[in-house]
């Protein structure tokens, strides 16, 4: 009978999913690419680890280092900002160097491979100790949850360093036999999250495509924030203007980054002033509105469905917990009330 171990078992779901990622539309193909990779590696893992290819323990560290900077770049261009070769492609630095100490200085693996994905892993968790609105490129749809499931794979990646860490300690106390099971666990476990998570549709930003319509505001406008409370009241005045007249808010790809060009300022002045205002995130903010258009169409006699899609939200989950959280109710709840 033929076992596959359990590397296998993660490369083969991976490149099933890598497989739908590429039939599906609008992906973006970073997301394709994180997913291919790490399916390449847990191929890799098994061939070295149990089927005896030892050679391809060479080239495990780099394949594996490439994982985290790609990471960083999906997260960054989806969510934060938009894609800067001269930036991020300065990250390909991390696998090189690790090839680097692969063929020169291979005892300092231990120490670089974790390194690496503990430094990506604190990166991401830095970046969003900002907040709700740590992610302008995000849909505001989505709510909080890009930034948990960014987060976790920041844990993802702080886990896989320690049990990078856990493997050196076994070998130097003589518990070396245990290093197969440690690298099976936490390398299929680190694997299959980061694969899942670059499938979430959650994580595709919004087009936040720059144009007349929606000013980049200028380098000395970046650094204010309004502190003055007349300010904030213009600015929501503004705002609410805005969406009252174009019915942004009914866009299912609306982002901060795109509202705050449309106003012509800075993305952290218009969440600071909308969180100052109502105690709210932009996101909740903006959801808000959207409830109420929803509740207006159900009360005029459309089904829960149709409203949801027609007030801006994609996902029938994100609808409910929303719908909730303003109407204080399920829609079932107040289409019956609304209608009795």
């Amino acid at each position: 009978m033929l076992v596959l171990p359990a590397p296998m078992i993660v490369a083969l779901i991976l490149g099933f999913l890598f497989v739908r990622s590429l039939l599906a539309e609008n992906r973006p193909g970073l997301f394709s690419a994180l997913l291919a990779l790490c399916a390449l590696q847990s191929v890799l893992i098994s061939l070295a680890q149990y089927y005896g290819i030892h050679q391809l323990r060479f080239v495990q560290p780099v394949t594996g280092s490439c994982i985290p900077p790609l990471a960083w770049i999906v997260f960054l261009t989806t969510a934060v900002r938009p894609f800067d070769p001269q930036r991020d492609l300065l990250h390909l630095a991390v696998p090189a160097f690790v090839a680097f100490c692969t063929l020169f200085v291979p005892e300092a693996l231990d120490v670089v491979v974790p390194l690496v994905f503990a430094v990506y892993g604190i990166g991401v968790l830095w970046v969003l100790r900002a907040g709700a609105d740590s992610l302008p490129l995000a849909r505001l749809e989505t709510g909080n949850l890009p930034r948990l499931i960014w987060g976790g794979t920041a844990m993802a990646f702080l886990i896989s360093a320690l049990s990078d860490a856990l493997i050196g300690v076994a070998m130097l106390t003589g518990y070396g036999w245990i290093q197969p099971t440690l690298i099976s666990v936490f390398s299929s476990l680190v694997l299959l999250w980061v694969g899942l998570v670059s499938l979430s549709l959650t994580l595709v930003g919004g087009r936040d495509v720059q144009t007349a319509e929606d000013p980049q505001p200028s380098l000395a406008a970046t650094d204010l924030a309004a502190t003055d409370p007349a300010e904030d009241a213009a600015l929501m005045d503004r705002l609410q203007a805005l969406l009252e007249s174009q019915q942004l808010y009914l866009d299912p790809d609306l982002t901060l980054a795109r509202l705050a060009k449309r106003l012509g300022v800075p993305a952290k002045q218009l969440s600071a002033t909308i969180n100052r205002s109502t105690g709210d995130n932009v996101s909740r903010y903006i959801n808000g509105n959207r409830i109420r258009a929803a509740c207006a169409r159900i009360s005029a006699g459309d089904s829960i469905t149709v409203a949801m899609l027609e007030s801006g939200f994609n996902t029938k989950s994100n609808f409910n917990r929303e719908f909730l959280r303003v109407a204080g109710m399920t829609p079932s709840a107040w289409q019956v009330a609304n209608r009795a």
